[in-house]
């Protein structure tokens, strides 16, 4: 019989400009002498020094809020909390639309560039965080990821009590979503198609791969129309949700979606603050059954690609 996890306590610290603190539990088997010792191997990334200065500010706390000594004995289990210094971010200059809001889901269409939630370089300027600041609700929590060059629709959740079902709802599928992309047009490429692969993403490398085995990513591609300067508008229909799904589908069929920095060819790094090109994808639905209420609910984005809208001033690089 599986013994259930014991939750971990409530967060002693406030949120930061909507950036939850940094939770860390003590390893159980842990043979550390202090909780600085085990701090130290653990977050060795922060730099020398950084936690025995965090530690001596009292920038470091337990469960109750109160700061951990520097020579705070190592205790199995044990969780401490703080805030990572907040790197510096260029703010991304594009507005998040608000699509729908109630007292469970709080929808919104993200615009290019911005990340879904705090990770890495982007925490501070990233769809829950701002999100968190404008509206005050500081229990928001992210149901699902988009990428951060991926523009459109996000569902937040806003009680915390309810935040596993909507969840669950995108772990297990059941959620239709539906994405545009604009990409060349071969007119030798039989569409509609369904395209079946295994994809690997490895930890520390930017792209995807498919590689040979049983299929984890299923994707259908409808070309919804084309014009005479070589590019289409596509309807993407995913089945699964591997990172990287459609964009790595694209470029197998040999249509790499515009504005694609990792596929067929990972290029240079773009300045943080060139905000010019981007990739030209979007997700233009969301419809489900609402595991709340029981309503049937379906949202579409307002958005849309600048390829295709404005075609010329997309080839100016503007």
């Amino acid at each position: 019989m599986r013994r259930r996890k014991t939750p971990a306590p409530p967060a002693p610290l406030p949120q930061r400009h909507g950036v939850d603190p940094v939770r860390v539990r003590l390893p159980g088997d842990g043979t550390w002498a202090t909780v600085r010792e085990y701090l130290v191997q653990r977050l060795s990334g922060a730099g020398p020094g950084v936690i025995e200065a965090m530690l001596e500010a009292g920038r470091i706390v337990g469960a109750d809020g109160r700061p951990v000594a520097p020579d705070a004995p190592y205790r199995p289990g044990m969780y401490v909390w703080f805030h990572r210094e907040l790197p510096d971010e260029v703010p991304v200059p594009f507005p998040l639309e608000i699509v729908h809001r109630d007292e469970h889901l709080v929808v919104v269409d993200k615009p290019h560039f911005l990340a879904t939630t705090p990770r890495g370089s982007h925490v501070a300027e990233t769809a829950l965080a701002r999100l968190r600041r404008e509206l005050g609700i500081p229990e928001l929590t992210a149901a699902h990821r988009l990428d951060r060059l991926t523009a459109g629709l996000v569902l937040f959740t806003v009680r915390p009590e309810e935040r596993g079902a909507y969840q669950t709802l995108f772990r297990d599928h059941r959620v239709h979503k539906e994405y545009e992309a604009v990409a060349p047009y071969d007119p030798s490429l039989p569409l509609p198609v369904t395209v079946r692969s295994r994809i690997v993403k490895e930890r520390g490398v930017q792209a995807a791969r498919e590689v040979a085995g049983e299929p984890n990513a299923v994707t259908r591609v409808e070309l919804i129309e084309h014009r005479a300067d070589g590019l289409a508008r596509y309807r993407l229909v995913p089945r699964t949700g591997q990172t990287h799904q459609l964009r790595v589908h694209m470029s197998a069929l040999g249509v790499p979606i515009l504005g694609d920095p990792l596929y067929p060819v990972v290029t240079g790094p773009v300045p943080a603050d060139d905000f010019r090109r981007p990739l030209q994808l979007l997700a233009r639905a969301l419809e489900f059954t609402d595991p709340v209420t029981g309503a049937e609910r379906r949202f579409t984005s307002g958005r849309t690609l600048r390829a295709w809208s404005s075609p010329a001033q997309r080839a100016a690089g503007q």
